[in-house]
């Protein structure tokens, strides 16, 4: 099981975050992410690995910014890997995903969106709602979130940020 973890307030987010994953670590350990926005920028940072490959990553350069999202990642679609560690991201690189659960039609909606002109580079399920939510993005992020999840089938928890709106944290979990 993955363990998400979100923060938008007025203090860094970074250590907060950190301090969570911690907290969640035993949820998960083939690797961790973590997705920071601050000044017109979004910075992932991805490891594979424990949590600790995670903390010493960013023990070298922080990530910066009143808004984030961490993961742990337990690997239900596609390997360990970099590529296929949380969060995901966009096409354009404006709105980062973390997901626990698992999309049932993600096989479907690759192939929808693949055919719509979004690239995929990871295996993994959760790429498509990345992709759903900047389909659906039109100024609100909490909009584009509950039409993406109209999309998918499954049961699942989703932390979505978007560097346009960079107070703003949109989480949504269902249950079926």
């Amino acid at each position: 099981m993955c363990g998400i973890i979100g923060y938008a307030g007025h203090r860094d987010a970074c250590g907060i975050l950190l301090d969570g994953l911690k907290r969640l670590e035993y949820t998960g350990y083939d690797s961790a992410g973590m997705a920071v926005v601050w000044d017109g920028r979004l910075d992932v940072r991805k490891v594979v690995g424990k949590l600790c490959n995670l903390e010493g990553s960013l023990q070298k350069q922080c990530l910066s910014g009143p808004l984030g999202l961490a993961h742990t990642r337990w690997a239900t679609h596609g390997k360990p890997s970099v590529a296929n560690s949380h969060p995901h991201l966009s096409c354009d690189g404006r709105i980062a995903v973390v997901h626990n659960g698992i999309l049932e039609n993600y096989t479907e909606l690759r192939k929808r969106l693949i055919s719509e002109g979004h690239p995929f580079v990871s295996e993994t399920d959760t790429e498509a709602m990345a992709h759903l939510v900047e389909k659906h993005y039109e100024g609100d992020l909490l909009r584009a979130v509950r039409r993406a999840i109209q999309d998918v089938e499954g049961a699942f928890a989703f932390g979505v940020i978007c560097i346009d709106q960079p107070r703003n944290l949109a989480k949504t979990v269902t249950v079926e």
